[in-house]
C-alpha cells in the first residue's frame, strides 16, 4: 500500500479529557496505524500513517478532539511513509 504519514502536535485543553483515547479510537476506525502520547508541555503529539483520505480525516478529527477538548492550535508536518507500525496504540 502507498500511503502517506502525518506528525501532529495539537495544543489547548488537549490532556485529561480523553484525547488519547479517543484519538486511537478514530485512529483504528479508520484502519490507521501510529501512535498518540502526551507531552510534557502539555501538548498532544501524534503519528499517523494509512491512506492519504483516512489520514486527512484524522488530521480533521485532531482540530476538534472528543467533547471536552479545547484545540488552540495544530501543528502538522507529512512525512515519508514508513509502514513501521501494526496497529495504532497510546504511546507512554
Amino acid at each position: 500500500m502507498a500511503g502517506i504519514r502525518a506528525h501532529i502536535f495539537v495544543s489547548g485543553r488537549v490532556q485529561g479529557v480523553f484525547y488519547r483515547s479517543n484519538t486511537t479510537r478514530k485512529a483504528l476506525e479508520l484502519r490507521l496505524t501510529g501512535w498518540v502520547r502526551n507531552l510534557p508541555d502539555g501538548r498532544v503529539e501524534v503519528v499517523a500513517e494509512g491512506e492519504e483520505n483516512q489520514v486527512d480525516e484524522l488530521i480533521r478529527w485532531c482540530g476538534m478532539g472528543p467533547p471536552r477538548a479545547a484545540v488552540t492550535n495544530l501543528e502538522v508536518k507529512r512525512e515519508t511513509y514508513t509502514g513501521e507500525f501494526e496497529t495504532f496504540r497510546v504511546r507512554r
